[in-house]
């Protein structure tokens, strides 16, 4: 009984840890005043003042950051997973020149953060900003690019090693019944993966959407800028105090694309699971 009570009395502290910092966000969106000095655990006069405020301040365009941040997300986190998943089942299941320093190549590259070639990256986007403005620094097309090129290795690899999981009699059977590769890969070997693919496709949406560093180097029109560089502008010198509530208002719009994500995906996990383990 006391062993019992000692876990629940544990669960329960790792509740309210992790529950308080997420009901001060909410009070301070809540809060009337708007400001970090008033904001308490527990709101008095709760109005959504601050997200109406948080669409119609003309000084800043939240609205269209917010699109920008789950297009390029969305769109990041589909090509990053089509591109890995095609890649990966080249270095699982066929034998090629260069397959395994291929390989080799891209845990090595993984090593080093991407942070390392902001000078390069940055030397190249301003050229293309000059022959390709549509693909330069202010454009999200150019971003989503950037992103695509830094997900690609960790996909590639953490799917090569699923795929290496299912069984190649799979494929020698679809062959002999006279499927093509473009047949075994779309109908037998993606179901089978669903679960990989759904939780990279969450982790590369997760890490788009809340990424910072290189969009605040990339993206500096306002219409052009992420939820994540955007919201940091809310919180300038001059402004940390006043704003800390449309702050909080926005990180909990900010939310709420990721949780829909979440719940859209996991019902892919567990039908995945499910049907690898019939076909297995």
């Amino acid at each position: 009984m006391s062993k019992l009570l000692w876990r629940h009395g544990v669960v329960l502290l790792v509740v309210a840890f992790s529950l308080v910092p997420i009901l001060f966000v909410l009070s301070a969106a809540l809060n009337p005043l708007g400001t970090l000095n008033s904001s308490e655990l527990y709101p008095t006069g709760a109005t959504v003042k601050n997200f109406a405020k948080l669409f119609s301040d003309p000084d800043h365009s939240f609205g269209r950051w917010f699109v920008n941040s789950v297009f390029i997300a969305l769109a990041s986190s589909f090509a990053s997973v089509f591109l890995s998943v095609c890649a990966a089942y080249a270095f699982s299941r066929m034998r090629f020149a260069g397959r395994r320093v291929g390989l080799l190549s891209l845990l090595l590259i993984q090593m080093f953060p991407q942070f390392l070639a902001i000078v390069t990256i940055f030397i190249i986007f301003t050229e293309v900003t000059e022959l390709y403005p549509a693909f330069g620094f202010n454009s999200v097309w150019g971003l989503l690019l950037l992103y695509l090129g830094g997900a690609l290795g960790v996909n590639t690899y953490l799917m090569k090693g699923f795929l290496d999981t299912v069984p190649k009699e799979l494929d020698e059977s679809a062959t002999v019944d006279g499927a093509s590769h473009a047949q075994i890969f779309w109908r037998i070997i993606l179901p089978l993966v669903a679960p990989v693919l759904a939780v990279t496709a969450m982790l590369a949406f997760i890490g788009t959407i809340n990424e910072f560093l290189m969009a605040n180097i990339f993206l500096r029109a306002d219409d052009s800028k992420t939820l994540a560089v955007g919201m940091f502008g809310l919180l300038g010198p001059d402004n940390r105090n006043v704003n800390f509530g449309i702050f909080a208002a926005g990180t909990l719009i900010t939310a709420v694309p990721t949780v829909a994500v979440f719940l859209w995906l996991q019902r892919y996990i567990v039908s995945g699971l499910t049907m690898g383990a019939v076909k297995g």
